[in-house]
C-alpha cells in the first residue's frame, strides 16, 4: 500500500506529491511548522490526508514543546492549532482533526506533560488507522454501485495519496476490481495542478488497473460516446443538504453526467460531512496562487498581465449527486435526512 504519510521516530514522513509521477521523494517534517508548510504547499493533499497530517503536526508540536507546566503547554497548543488551521480552509477534515486533538488535550489536563505528549501521538496514529479502515469500508459499500465492466470516470485524485491509505473514490474502484469487476478508469487530468494525470494515473498504474488520462474538456464527449458507465469523485467538504465541494471542474462533470444519464457518486468519510454548513454557499473556497495557472512545469503559458482566476474548488449542488458513499453506508436524497441518519449511526 502507498505510504502517503507516516509517524516515525525521526518525524512525520510524507511522500512529496509535488514531485510525482517522475520522482518518488519522501520528506521528513520534524516540527509542526514544517507539517503546516507541507499541507499549505501541497506536499500532502486531499481532505482526509490533510486531517491526519494536521493531527500528526499537532502531536509533533506538543512533543517538541519545552513547556514545564500545563498552563504554558496549553497556550503553546492553542498556537499550534491556530497555525495548522490557517493552511487549507476548504477541507473540513482539517478542522475536524484540530477539534478532535483539542478535545483529547482537554481530557488530559490532569496528566503529566510526558503523558499528554504520548497520548496525543497515539491519538494521531489512531486517526491514521481509522482513516484506512474507513476507506476500506467505504470501498466495500461503493463497489456495489460500480458497473460489472466498462469505463468509470474520476476527477482529481481521491486515492491513497489523498488519504492515509487505500482512498475514497479510488478505494471504491479498488474494491470493485478486487470483487472481480472489469473496470477501466478514465482520469481527468485536473487542471491546473494535474492531480489526475500526475497522481491518479500513477496510483492506478502501480495497482495494475487499466487507466486512460483525458484532458478535462474531453469528459463530455467520452460520456456522449458511451465510454463512461459511472462517475465517482471524492470531496473536501459536504454540506448538510448534500452539496459537495470538490476540486474545481467537478461541477462541470456532474452537469454532464446528468445530461447523459450517468450516475454521479461521491465517496467521502463522515469526517468530510459538515452538518453545520446548511448548503454549499456556506463552504469557503480556497483561492490558490495564480502561478499554478500561468505556468506548467516552470514554463510560462500566458501573457504577462492577463487576468487569472484560480479557485481550488467548486460546489456541486446536491441535485446532481446520485449517492454519497461513506464508511457507514450510502446516502441518497433527501440528503438532509440521510446524512443526519448516518451521522447518528454508530
Amino acid at each position: 500500500m502507498i505510504q502517503t504519510l507516516e509517524w516515525t521516530q525521526s518525524g512525520v514522513v510524507f511522500i512529496d506529491q509535488t514531485k510525482l509521477p517522475t520522482e518518488e521523494v519522501y520528506v521528513t517534517c520534524t516540527t509542526h511548522q514544517q507539517v503546516a508548510d507541507a499541507i499549505r504547499n501541497m506536499i500532502v493533499r486531499g481532505a482526509p490526508a490533510i486531517g491526519v497530517a494536521a493531527a500528526m503536526g499537532i502531536a509533533i508540536g506538543v512533543q517538541k514543546s519545552k513547556a514545564d507546566n500545563i498552563g504554558d503547554l496549553q497556550t503553546e497548543f492553542a498556537g499550534i492549532c491556530e497555525n495548522m488551521g490557517q493552511t487549507r480552509p476548504t477541507a473540513v477534515n482539517l478542522f475536524w482533526a484540530i477539534r478532535r486533538m483539542t478535545e483529547k488535550f482537554e481530557s488530559l489536563r490532569s496528566k503529566t506533560i510526558p503523558q499528554i505528549q504520548q497520548a496525543l501521538i497515539e491519538e494521531s496514529q489512531r486517526m491514521h488507522a481509522e482513516d484506512i479502515a474507513a476507506n476500506q469500508a467505504m470501498g466495500r459499500h461503493g463497489a456495489t454501485l460500480m458497473p460489472a465492466s466498462g469505463g468509470v470516470l474520476t476527477h482529481c485524485n481521491a486515492g491513497a495519496l489523498a488519504t492515509a491509505g487505500y482512498g475514497t473514490a479510488l478505494g471504491v474502484i479498488r474494491a470493485a476490481v478486487e470483487a472481480g469487476k472489469k473496470i477501466h478508469v478514465y482520469a481527468d487530468e485536473t487542471r491546473p495542478f494535474l492531480q489526475g494525470s500526475r497522481l491518479t494515473a500513477w496510483e492506478l498504474m502501480k495497482d495494475g488497473i487499466p487507466t486512460t488520462v483525458i484532458s478535462d474538456n474531453m469528459a463530455g464527449v467520452m460520456m456522449q460516446k458511451g465510454k463512461i458507465g459511472a462517475i465517482v469523485v471524492g470531496a473536501d467538504r459536504i454540506a448538510a443538504n448534500g452539496d459537495v465541494a470538490n476540486k474545481v471542474g467537478t461541477y462541470t462533470v456532474a452537469v454532464l453526467a446528468k445530461e447523459n444519464n450517468i450516475p454521479f457518486y461521491v465517496a467521502a468519510p463522515m469526517s468530510t460531512i459538515d452538518l453545520q454548513a446548511s448548503d454549499g454557499s456556506k463552504i469557503p473556497i480556497e483561492q490558490r496562487n495564480k502561478r499554478e495557472v500561468t505556468h506548467i512545469g516552470g514554463k510560462q503559458m500566458t501573457p504577462d498581465g492577463v487576468g487569472i482566476e484560480n479557485p481550488a474548488f467548486d460546489v456541486t449542488p446536491a441535485k446532481y449527486v446520485t449517492a454519497i458513499i461513506t464508511e457507514r453506508g450510502i446516502a441518497r436524497a433527501p440528503y438532509n435526512d440521510s446524512l443526519e441518519s448516518l451521522h447518528k449511526k454508530s
